[in-house]
């Protein structure tokens, strides 16, 4: 027996063979419900699923299990973005086991900014588990109902699961082993960084489907407008495993400032074009730090809108 009979909707948009589309919402960093509530108002109806991050740049915020399930009581359906910086596997399980209790039914696995770059250095960090190994876990308490003592539940979590994968990080001949590693571990989807080089892109994507990889997992390619010029070099120079090609700061540059910002989401949509040919790609994970006003007009835009009935 399952916590909840319903498939992910994010699953069913993928298994049906829709192009799925997710986004993100970042909980505020005080206890103001009506942040997360906006956040997934503006983007709810366009997409298939709304990631929750996770004190992301280890910053503090709320929390993205209380806010997974604000958005889901609101009728949309959450992503439950869980680090491992901040959990053993004592309080992971556990919040799984929450999260599963409150018909929330899709997750992503990460292992977190290191909390140096955050607000609080000198916290003691976790890492009980990496990214892979809470994979593992959340596929054992679904598929086999145990928790990692072997502990059989009487009611297990229903979760599709994910993990992400950047495939511009150095080195780049072990980023497609890396994601086979992740792939045998049980991730169901693969969410990626933000995509600028499209050839080192798909050079990436022709080395998973050279292994059948992409019959085994969905890749939805990360997306990110450009707001400026500021904002792209900002990316390419401080950002670490972030790749920029000069190309596209230059076309931001031959822009009036007041255009940069339309110019950068016409970039975007450039980029899902072309995407949409990959093969492998299943789906768009768009991420408009907090812009996500605009990504109504991007799905739209993409020709991704109205989402299927499934």
């Amino acid at each position: 027996m399952s916590a909840n009979g319903t498939m992910s909707r994010l699953e069913k948009v993928l298994k049906a063979g829709h192009l799925a589309v997710t986004s993100e919402c970042g909980p505020p960093r005080d206890c103001n419900a009506h942040v997360v509530e906006e956040k997934a108002r503006l983007i709810g109806n366009h997409v298939d699923a709304i990631n929750v991050t996770d004190n992301q740049t280890a910053v503090v915020r709320m929390c993205s299990l209380a806010s997974c399930i604000r958005i889901k009581q609101m009728g949309y359906e959450p992503v439950l973005q869980m680090v491992t910086r901040d959990r053993n596997r004592i309080a992971a399980q556990a919040d799984i086991l929450g999260a599963a209790s409150f018909g929330i039914n899709t997750m992503l696995c990460l292992t977190g900014d290191h909390q140096s770059f955050g607000d609080h250095p000198n916290a003691a960090n976790v890492f009980d588990l990496d990214s892979t190994q809470l994979l593992q876990t959340v596929r054992l308490m679904c598929d086999e109902g145990k928790l990692l003592s072997g502990h059989e539940m009487k009611v297990k979590p229903s979760l599709f699961v994910g993990a992400a994968e950047n495939p511009f990080a150095d080195p780049f001949e072990i980023r497609v082993p890396r994601l086979a590693k992740k792939v045998a571990a049980g991730a169901q989807f693969i969410q990626t960084q933000c995509i600028y080089n499209m050839p080192k892109f798909k050079l990436w994507m022709q080395g998973i489907c050279d292994r059948g990889l992409d019959e085994k997992v969905a890749i939805l390619a990360g997306l990110t407008p450009m707001k400026g010029v500021g904002m792209a070099k900002y990316m390419k120079n401080r950002v670490p495993g972030m790749d920029v090609p000069d190309e596209i700061i230059k076309r931001l540059q031959g822009v009036p400032k007041e255009n940069q910002a339309e110019e950068g989401v016409k970039i975007l949509l450039e980029q899902i074009e072309e995407l949409k040919t990959v093969k492998g790609v299943k789906g768009f994970h768009v991420m408009a730090i907090e812009w996500e006003e605009k990504v109504p007009e991007i799905v739209e835009r993409a020709g991704l809108y109205p989402r299927p009935q499934v």
